[in-house]
């Protein structure tokens, strides 16, 4: 069957009469900018508009509520781009979308309100600023020119801000949690100077998602302090 043809159906099992499973259909494609495809085979189709044909399959029934469970799982990270602008084209047109999922770059994108949900309780629940302004903590991170100097910066780091620093050695970054910002930022680029340490980049900013959920969690370094 073709994509349009799967959304014709199921407009059908959902009750819509034949003219108005049409119609149910045709808008959900341009929604979902499927348009191109639609009326290809769906065993043709990437990753990324097999998942779109899916919400698609939720939305030709109108629902004010969409339920998403891992919507982007094993997608390469086209198709999870794909997904995204989907679901936001939804909210969009008026759709309340509850999403699951384990990326946490996922909800940064996408999410109005977060719940962090650990061994089946809630740890933390808001808008997304308020909840990483919620732990208190500014990161600073520093990248440096040699990643052979790393374990040294990491030294500085958790002299300075008394926290235990995190090292991407891949990455050639490090970073630690501060309660101090400003002037444990000077206080770390005064360091870096001392020890003639060269630096591709360094800056204090606000949390990811992934350290909130670690802090909150209790499950990275320096959660509970």
């Amino acid at each position: 069957m073709t994509g349009r043809e799967n959304l014709v159906m199921t407009a059908r099992l959902f009750g819509h009469p034949g003219p108005d499973a049409d119609r149910a259909a045709s808008v959900v494609i341009d929604q979902l900018g499927l348009e191109e495809v639609a009326d290809r085979r769906c065993g043709t189709y990437s990753g990324g508009q097999r998942r779109r044909l899916d919400l698609g399959a939720g939305l030709v029934g109108a629902p004010r509520l969409l339920l998403l469970d891992e919507p982007t799982t094993g997608l390469d990270p086209a198709g999870r781009v794909e997904v995204w602008d989907a679901v936001r084209a939804l909210v969009a047109a008026g759709t309340d979308v509850v999403l699951t999922t384990h990326y946490l770059d996922e909800a940064n994108e996408l999410a109005d309100h977060v719940v962090v949900i650990d061994h089946g309780k809630t740890v933390a629940s808001g808008a997304l600023g308020d909840i990483k302004a919620g732990i208190g903590q500014d990161v600073i991170e520093v990248a440096v020119a040699d990643p052979a100097r790393l374990e040294q910066v990491g030294q500085i780091l958790v002299r300075v801000t008394s926290r235990p620093p995190r090292l991407d050695r891949s990455g050639r970054r490090a970073r630690a949690s501060t309660t101090e910002g400003a002037s444990d930022l000077a206080a770390v680029v005064q360091g870096l100077s001392d020890a003639a340490i060269a630096v591709d980049e360094i800056g204090l900013r606000r949390p990811t998602l992934d350290e909130v959920f670690l802090a909150v969690t209790g499950a990275g370094p320096g959660a509970g302090k």
